[in-house]
């Protein structure tokens, strides 16, 4: 394999350089499972700790193929990849130093089908590390997250490192669409966890700043809808044709024109409509992409049957036939007590003391299957943020964090493994 770097700024621009989408990140997931092996954790991928039988939306098998292909011209190692078919991409790091908890920390490694900016502006860009793979791009800052995991490997294998017990280190796929977590919640690896944490960089907090606790996750739904209609010449027998793309966009329009539940936050998105091949040919099929986001599980119960009729209607004006799928959900979770009042106290002994109590995270994370998993069992969770100042916004096509908050995230998250 090409030669990784150690240090954390090189190993985070590494990663920016090849961003991977969900279920597809072979190059990053065989990075990661190679220098846990050289750290000395005992390592395992894949089929080994995913149970994919209800998984929604995988990759097609030339899909697979060709994110292979990708990664193997990237310098992927062809033994790790072979042990991840079928996008299996999870990489498990555990490490044991006696009788003791057993603690995990959850990282995700994942991109977005986002462009990047070429703005010499952008940093990336100005430094020569942003994406070389058109049309995807690390706009969430998963790379950090990758390379701050790494970074913590580093840190905890090494022999003075003060902690005793089990350490898990999850390298999670596809957390972008919410359907990474919920196969590795399956396969069992939480099931004897004592204390999970997982973190994520920016969400509007300031650089240098801790919050303990994440909170107003959304729960959500991401589905992707189907318009069959009938195709006919516009001009000559309109009156033989279903618009599928009509249906689409009367769908579109609809769903955002949804009233706002009174009793809970609400959000919904359409961000994806493609139909129709030639201009003089009524479309016989369209595409629809959009998630449905609320505070509340039962808001997003009665969201959901609302967007549903929307679609439906929508179909029936134009005689076409809707199918939806839902395609990755996340839940809400609370981080307990416990973890937060341990994270201040890993915070202040690494000379972090701007800390917050929580910060309105705006969005969702499938760890909270994690999270929950871990609290139903009799185990404690938590979810954090680490402040980074952003140049735009998450999923922007000019997305950047101040990687000083990749050294403060190693040392929060190297402390929190170290605290009693």
């Amino acid at each position: 394999m090409t030669a990784f770097p150690y240090d954390l700024k090189a190993m985070r621009r590494s990663l920016h350089r090849f961003p991977e989408p969900a279920f597809l990140e072979y190059r990053t997931a065989s990075v990661v499972a190679a220098r846990l092996v050289e750290l000395g954790f005992d390592v395992r991928v894949g089929p080994e700790i995913m149970a994919m039988e209800n998984v929604q939306a995988l990759p097609s098998a030339e899909a697979v193929l060709a994110a292979q292909e990708a990664a193997r011209l990237a310098g992927a190692d062809e033994n790790w990849m072979a042990r991840m078919p079928g996008g299996q991409t999870a990489v498990c790091g555990e490490m044991r130093r006696g009788d003791g908890p057993v603690l995990a920390l959850r990282f995700d490694m994942d991109a977005l089908p986002v462009l990047e900016s070429e703005s010499e502006s952008h940093l990336p860009a100005a430094e020569r590390f942003s994406s070389e793979r058109t049309g995807f791009m690390h706009a969430c800052g998963h790379d950090g997250h990758t390379a701050i995991g790494l970074a913590v490997a580093q840190k905890l294998s090494h022999p003075t490192a003060a902690w005793t017990g089990t350490l898990r280190l999850i390298f999670q796929p596809a957390e972008e669409g919410g359907r990474g977590a919920q196969p590795i919640v399956s396969a069992g690896l939480l099931d004897d966890v004592d204390t999970f944490l997982a973190l994520h960089l920016g969400c509007q907090l300031p650089s240098g700043r801790v919050a303990l606790m994440a909170d107003g996750f959304f729960w959500s739904e991401k589905w992707s809808v189907r318009f069959s209609g009938r195709a006919a010449h516009a001009a000559m027998m309109p009156e033989e044709g279903r618009n599928a793309l009509l249906a689409a966009a009367t769908a579109a329009l609809g769903v955002h024109a949804l009233p706002r539940d009174g009793q809970a936050d609400t959000r919904v998105n359409v961000g994806v409509l493609s139909a129709g091949r030639a201009r003089n040919v009524i479309a016989d099929e369209a595409l629809l992409e959009l998630e449905l986001r609320a505070a509340t599980q039962d808001a997003l119960s009665r969201l959901v049957d609302a967007a549903r009729r929307v679609l439906q209607g929508a179909a029936l004006m134009q005689g076409a036939e809707v199918e939806i799928a839902c395609q990755g959900k996340s839940v809400s979770a609370t981080s307990d007590v416990a973890v937060c009042e341990r994270l201040e106290r890993a915070a202040r002994a690494v000379g972090l003391e701007d800390i917050v109590p929580n910060w309105p995270i705006g969005g969702g994370d499938d760890a909270t299957f994690m999270m929950r998993r871990v609290q139903e069992k009799g185990g404690k969770a938590g979810y954090c943020l680490m402040g980074a100042d952003l140049t735009a916004p998450h999923h922007a096509g000019n997305f950047d964090f101040d990687e000083d908050a990749l050294e403060h995230a190693v040392r929060l998250m190297t402390s929190f493994a170290e605290q009693a």
